[in-house]
């Protein structure tokens, strides 16, 4: 471990403007959890813009902190609504929500709320211990390797996406051609850009971001504006939980938090998925079973460590191999390009300082979460009284924001409200916008790793066998297509009913 970029991190991290931003990022990415409908992605991709003027610590250290402080707060309208914040909060909803029925809403979010600290302190550890390990290896990727890790992580995340397969790989490859809009890399020729000069350099990745994740909330909480709305359960005991408690629910917590970081080792995988098998993995645990659903503090406590934990877990693949483990991580990857920050493996070797300062924000922004969580938690209870109509002209007006003031041109604008109409009806047809963020940012990255390859095998495509790490990713990566294909069920089909029948 090269301590002088470890300890390089953590100064960039804490400074007072840092520590500032992180504290208000928590607090705000808190409120936003809160919020039924809105998601941590969303407030990401909104204020991406506000840190083209930061410096890339300090931006990192804000978006980072609203990542941790989403994830804890979907809890708190899990547990109060019967209603999760986001959708990583679902399996809370099952204990949570009883909870707050029989007058323990305090005691189910403290349990929330210090579940969720020993789960991101876990991710970060994590991180932090995996950054040099990772720094070792990706010193052997080149331009091949860099091509096959861009196959790789279209594919297995395009796979990976809630619902269809092939709507996720459909949703990844329209990434992957919204991605060569502009001027061609090598002949410097305009593509797809219908004589317009706003296009020739190509479709800015914040603007789409912003159109694809938040106009379709804003439409979303529109058609929801007339619904009856809920009244929160109010929070009359105490939210800090008892020693015996959190001593006795430990063993519940670490497992859950090493559930959340193995599932966010999984790209396309999120805080949902890892929640509800850190939920079932309590369950299966627990002597009584048959207190879950009932109000058992421990299937509060088992989805929140999972859900936090997998930040860090998401983070792994991101840093190592440029490819995002999570739509939020996504976005963490377009702060870097932001600023200048290619992602990829050479974000470990290149920009070792602002790798470990990203680290180093998460573990801070964890600390930070504990710290506002415990000061306003009850304040933040009355977020969810807003009018959803409210909510979604706010929304609708800070995207209209953002996106002009990125380039100062009318343009952008248009072509953020025409993402957002699209994203607004792949929502509809449920096909998951996340792949094709992971397109954009993959595309670039996977045109440049060809063009190379081509120009180091003379042309010849056997240039990616003679690589064993690029032969064994692009053989995971035809597998994660060919077990979508009907073949490979009817293949897998007769091994099933073997098992089946020992």
């Amino acid at each position: 471990m090269d301590t002088s970029l470890v300890m390089t991190g953590l100064t960039n991290v804490l400074t007072l403007t840092n520590i500032a931003f992180v504290v208000g990022g928590t607090l705000l990415g808190l409120f936003v959890g809160t919020m039924p409908g809105l998601s941590a992605t969303m407030a990401l991709a909104l204020l991406l813009p506000l840190t083209f003027t930061f410096d890339p610590a300090t931006g990192l250290s804000m978006l980072a902190s609203i990542y941790v402080g989403a994830s804890y707060g979907g809890s708190i309208a899990a547990i109060l609504l019967k209603t999760p914040g986001t959708p990583a909060a679902a399996a809370t909803v099952l204990d949570g929500y009883p909870l707050s029925q029989q007058g323990q809403a305090g005691k189910a979010l403290g349990i929330s709320l210090f579940a969720s600290f020993f789960g991101g302190l876990m991710s970060g550890a994590a991180l932090l211990l995996a950054a040099p390990l990772l720094g070792s290896l990706v010193v052997e990727f080149g331009p091949v390797e860099l091509f096959a890790i861009a196959v790789l992580g279209i594919t297995i995340i395009g796979s990976l996406a809630q619902g269809s397969v092939i709507n996720g790989l459909f949703s990844g490859a329209l990434g992957l051609l919204i991605s060569i809009i502009g001027m061609d890399l090598t002949t410097a020729t305009p593509r797809m850009t219908f004589n317009n000069i706003n296009l020739f350099s190509g479709v800015e990745f914040t603007i789409a971001l912003i159109g694809l994740f938040s106009i379709p909330q804003a439409l979303t909480l529109i058609e929801n504006a007339h619904r009856d709305n809920k009244v929160a359960s109010r929070i009359t005991d105490r939210l800090v939980p008892r020693f015996a408690e959190l001593k006795a629910l430990m063993p519940n917590i670490l497992r859950s938090g090493g559930i959340g970081i193995a599932t966010g080792l999984i790209p396309g995988t999120g805080g949902d998925t890892a929640s509800w098998f850190a939920y079932n993995e309590a369950k299966r645990f627990a002597k009584d079973k048959s207190r879950f659903g009932q109000g058992d503090i421990a299937g509060v406590a088992a989805p929140e460590a999972a859900n936090n934990a997998v930040v860090g877990g998401a983070l792994i693949p991101t840093i190592a191999l440029g490819i995002p483990g999570s739509s939020s991580t996504a976005i963490l990857l377009g702060a870097l390009m932001v600023h200048g920050i290619l992602p990829g493996p050479n974000l470990l070797t290149e920009h070792g300082d602002v790798t470990y300062t990203l680290i180093w924000a998460v573990m801070l922004s964890t600390v930070s979460l504990l710290i506002v969580g415990l000061l306003f938690t009850k304040a933040s209870v009355s977020v969810t009284k807003i009018p959803d109509g409210f909510v979604a002209c706010a929304i609708i007006t800070l995207c209209i924001i953002g996106s002009f003031a990125i380039n100062n041109r009318i343009f952008d604008v248009g072509l953020m409200l025409a993402f957002g109409l699209f994203g607004y009806w792949l929502k509809k047809a449920d096909v998951s916008p996340a792949p094709m963020v992971i397109g954009l940012i993959l595309g670039p990255v996977m045109e440049n790793g060809f063009h190379q390859s081509m120009l180091i095998g003379n042309g010849s495509y056997g240039v990616f066998l003679e690589s064993p790490i690029a032969v064994v990713l692009l053989g995971i990566a035809l597998i994660s297509v060919l077990q979508a294909t009907p073949l490979f069920r009817w293949l897998r089909a007769p091994f099933k009913r073997r098992l089946k029948h020992g």
